[in-house]
């Protein structure tokens, strides 16, 4: 989804001098690698931001966006990598699929842009609308649903884009470097919360969306944790992780995650009841201590990659199991 957030943001600032073709995977019949919603945004037949293949389809696509560039006419592509279709086109794909990609020239004006990017920037989900399918060739592209026609709306691929993921990280040392620089590379939205000006440092997560620093008992009640929020606790300190962990089972947001062994968990637990705060099931069932999944992980890096595939897995709402033992297709 991170690709969308990077493809907005650049159609928002676009400027008329430059030529913009925007690729939107729009069906897929079968096995893809990406799923429809993926997108490829062509700056003047060059520059590429997002994908709709593993990079087999790319090339081929700039050549098809210099024709829609050109006539300024939106048109759909259609790839069908079944295996006897496959080995004729050429490329040997093996997905066994048939996908369907829109392409259409955009205009820096389109309403869709602006209303996209506005919502975003204010945490609001939007509704985009892909017309893929109508007598009118000029009718096809990317629009809201607006006064639509419902012919329309039928022959589209509507998606909600919801705005990137929060994560609050409580703690500034390495492993929470780790931590923010995978989360960012995701798309998410980072906050770092820390006792330790030393720490919580613009330059050490140049790209947080924010740093707070203040004591530990301060962080929780500063921050405007939603509900959506996911949080983590990893600051390594007993006397700072409790407060910390008290305000967040106080609050609203749907994942709390604490660093270290069971007992320390357990520990912080009893001592946040003997601060008086009662725990419920609800909130126990918030809490993942310890955090991320057991894939032996022992350096930062690691450790951040155990976390951050348990958060993927409770936000997609998956059970992280390997794929050689599903039976079900990989996309449902």
């Amino acid at each position: 989804m991170s690709e969308i957030y990077s493809i907005v943001k650049y159609l928002a600032a676009l400027t008329e001098s430059q030529t913009a073709v925007l690729c939107t995977l729009v069906s897929v019949q079968g096995s893809s690698y990406r799923r429809p919603g993926a997108r490829l945004l062509i700056i003047n037949g060059s520059l590429r931001i997002g994908s709709i293949s593993g990079g087999c389809l790319e090339d081929d696509l700039i050549g098809h966006s210099k024709r829609v560039a050109q006539s300024g006419l939106p048109e759909v592509v259609i790839y069908d990598t079944t295996e006897e279709n496959d080995i004729v086109w050429g490329v040997g794909l093996g997905c066994n699929g048939v996908v369907h990609i829109l392409l259409e020239r955009i205009n820096p004006e389109a309403a869709w842009i602006k209303d996209l990017d506005g919502k975003l920037r204010h945490g609001k989900s939007g509704e985009l609308v892909c017309i893929y399918r109508a007598s009118d060739k000029s009718l096809l592209g990317t629009t809201i649903r607006d006064n639509l026609a419902p012919d329309l709306i039928l022959n589209a691929y509507i998606q909600v884009i919801s705005p990137p993921q929060e994560l609050v990280i409580f703690g500034a040392g390495d492993d929470a470097v780790s931590l923010y620089n995978l989360a960012h590379e995701l798309g998410w939205e980072v906050t770092i919360a820390d006792q330790r000006p030393a720490l919580a440092t613009q330059g050490r997560f140049p790209l947080a969306k924010s740093i707070v620093v203040a004591s530990s008992h301060e962080l929780v009640s500063k921050l405007s944790i939603k509900s959506g929020s996911v949080c983590v606790i990893m600051s390594h300190h007993y006397v700072h992780d409790l407060p910390v962990l008290k305000g967040l089972l106080a609050s609203s947001c749907s994942y709390i995650g604490l660093l270290g062994p069971k007992k320390r968990a357990e520990k912080l637990l009893s001592d946040v009841r003997s601060e008086g705060l009662m725990i419920t099931q609800p909130m126990l069932d918030r809490l993942h201590a310890p955090i991320g999944l057991n894939l032996g992980g022992d350096t930062p890096q690691t450790v951040a990659l155990c976390i951050v595939a348990e958060i993927q897995a409770f936000l997609t709402k998956c059970d992280a199991k390997p794929l050689k033992y599903r039976n079900e297709p990989i996309h449902t």
